[in-house]
């Protein structure tokens, strides 16, 4: 298995940034099993690493390792489709979904 490098991009300890990092570490662990390594920047102590990575809004997390870079907007409630969004599973039935 690869080893994933994520970075999750938050804006202050919001409850919407608390549920968006308690889902990504269930989901890490459920999914990854170790082989992982999860990084949260928080853009009110580190703004300058908004525009390098060219965030719009947070939560978004961003799957940089395995390439290709993928990305997710929003707490990551819905984990088939963040599975899906960062291309650890393919949708079923192909392309559409449906």
């Amino acid at each position: 298995m690869s080893e994933y490098l994520l970075r999750l991009y938050i804006t202050g300890r919001t409850p919407r940034s608390e549920r968006a990092i308690a889902n990504l570490h269930e989901l890490c662990e459920r999914e990854l099993a170790g082989h992982y390594h999860v990084e949260v920047v928080d853009l009110l102590e580190c703004p300058e690493l908004a525009a390098a990575d060219q965030i719009l809004a947070t939560p978004t997390l961003i799957k940089q390792l395995p390439q290709p870079v993928r990305r997710v907007i929003g707490d990551l409630a819905d984990i088939e489709k963040v599975l899906v969004g960062l291309d650890l599973v393919s949708l079923p039935g192909g392309a559409s979904g449906r």
